[in-house]
């Protein structure tokens, strides 16, 4: 599966990352320092992690699925599209 991308330049191993909140904070600071991106950052940063849980597909293991759902709610959070449940 690829981390590369045309619109953010990804940190290296960013999905593997064990907690949600620090992929979701990654992928916020790449989508908002990228000048190529052609969307919202918000938008930018989850489509990009959307698009890696759907090419992993059934490669993924249910608490790297987990985890990575679970990022996709910190993300929300970090862009102020929902409230922290904490």
């Amino acid at each position: 599966m690829t981390e590369n991308s045309n619109a953010l330049d990804l940190e290296a191993g960013v999905f593997t990352l064990l907690d949600p909140k620090a992929i979701a904070l990654s992928l916020k600071q790449s989508a908002e320092r990228s000048r190529r991106r052609k969307a919202a950052p918000y938008r930018s940063a989850m489509s990009m992690l959307t698009f890696y849980i759907n090419r992993a597909g059934r490669h993924l293991t249910k608490a790297d699925h987990r985890r990575l759902e679970a990022a996709k709610e910190a993300l929300r959070v970090l862009f102020g599209k929902r409230h922290s449940r904490d």
